[in-house]
């Protein structure tokens, strides 16, 4: 693990351990899609610090009762001591699937809430940061709506490079100029940054985009577009985005050379499925077919782990941290956001057995449930994962 990896852990176990209320002092749309909104503490103590790259988990009061937990990046300055800021996208339903509701703690947040109202929120926390121990250029590459911890980030690198000569490459890619967030805030730091570069590739510019012009490059980020804008050099690379954008440029990196050490990421999802190289799921399962043989395998002592009562059975590896990272050995791709029990997007129903937490859950999940980031049998446990192994 490099050295900026390193600080985020540490970073992030470090992380307040409960919500506090705080006050949105602005909201500003950001683009058709994004609305930010600046956050100031309610009771006038100060906030901590955070780290370029981190996140808060915000508390939402739904309509229905329901405490929703999201997670969201900060957007803002670091050096900025007085406010956080968030920056949310809408998620509507996917198109074509009535089953599948619009993301409920954006349509919460974008429409109900205003400046002058209270959130809870706790944090900040997360690993994916800045680091400020390498004097590598950086490039800082985004699809959509990932751009807001690298923006963040793009504020932090300007304030430490004043007085060095080390090369920054802001590089985003999103649909057109309608969903274009933080344009002028980024030329703003790049005019201000001889050492600055940016690009912008629009999937889909539309004509008004075509006669500003607002983009560098049309389509999807190409290995022949890196090489023109990047020179060969030893880049230190922070990658966030949706999941096809981070597959499609992780690999595209990686084909052009630079270190997995040196690509740090924000993936909500496994992260063995950006490897081009990784072995697939189907390998690792190879012989799930034939559970009663497996369980026969399993030592006698060994503590017993079933993903789903109908799931084979599988020995517990003390190696592992958390139950998160054993189902991902096994080819299960379980949602999760933080792995250090503060989101509770892992949150998984708990048949049989129990467990216990290295991490105490900031908000403990509904009884007979589990969240699988910090949680490691205390038993034989069975889970009941809707997740099947890919």
């Amino acid at each position: 693990m490099n050295d900026v990896v390193n600080t985020g852990v540490a970073l992030a176990s470090r992380a307040p351990s409960g919500f506090r209320r705080l006050r949105v002092s602005g909201r500003r749309r950001e683009s058709a899609s994004i609305v930010s909104f600046e956050l100031v503490p309610a009771d006038g103590e100060a906030l901590p610090s955070f780290v370029a790259g981190q996140f808060v988990t915000l508390r939402l009061p739904l309509p229905s009762g329901e405490r929703l937990l999201r997670t969201y990046s900060l957007s803002g300055d670091p050096a900025d001591a007085a406010r956080w800021r968030i920056s949310v996208k809408r998620e509507p339903a996917p198109p074509g699937r009535d089953d599948v509701p619009a993301g409920r703690g954006s349509s919460y947040l974008h429409d109900a809430v205003q400046v002058g109202d209270e959130l809870d929120v706790a944090g900040p926390a997360g690993a994916f940061v800045c680091g400020d121990d390498t004097t590598r250029p950086v490039v800082l590459m985004s699809g959509g709506v990932g751009l807001t911890p690298l923006v963040s980030m793009l504020h932090r690198l300007r304030a430490m490079d004043e007085a060095r000569d080390r090369r920054v490459y802001f590089i985003h890619a999103c649909e057109n100029g309608a969903v274009h967030a933080f344009a002028s805030e980024v030329e703003a730091v790049a005019g201000a940054c001889p050492n600055v570069h940016t690009h912008v590739c629009y999937r889909q510019p539309s004509g008004e985009d075509r006669l500003a012009p607002r983009f560098d490059s049309e389509g999807l980020i190409s290995r022949e577009t890196l090489q023109r804008l990047l020179p060969l050099d030893d880049y230190e690379v922070y990658l966030c985005g949706p999941p096809a954008f981070m597959q499609a440029n992780w690999r595209l990196l990686r084909g052009l050379g630079v270190a997995r050490e040196r690509i740090h990421y924000e993936f909500f999802g496994p992260a063995t499925v950006l490897e081009a190289e990784a072995e697939t799921a189907q390998e690792t399962l190879s012989d799930a077919a034939e559970p009663l043989e497996n369980e026969r395998q399993i030592d006698a002592n060994a503590t017993i782990v079933k993903f789903h009562p109908n799931a084979p059975a599988v020995a517990w590896d003390t190696r592992c941290e958390s139950l998160l990272e054993l189902a991902e050995q096994h080819g299960y791709a379980v949602p999760f956001s933080c792995r250090i029990g503060i989101c509770n997007t892992c949150v998984t129903p708990l048949a049989e057995g129990g467990v216990e937490y290295t991490t105490a859950p900031l908000d403990p999940p509904p009884e007979g449930s589990v969240l699988l980031c910090c949680a490691r049998p205390s038993g034989n446990v069975t889970l009941a994962l809707s997740e099947t192994p890919a």
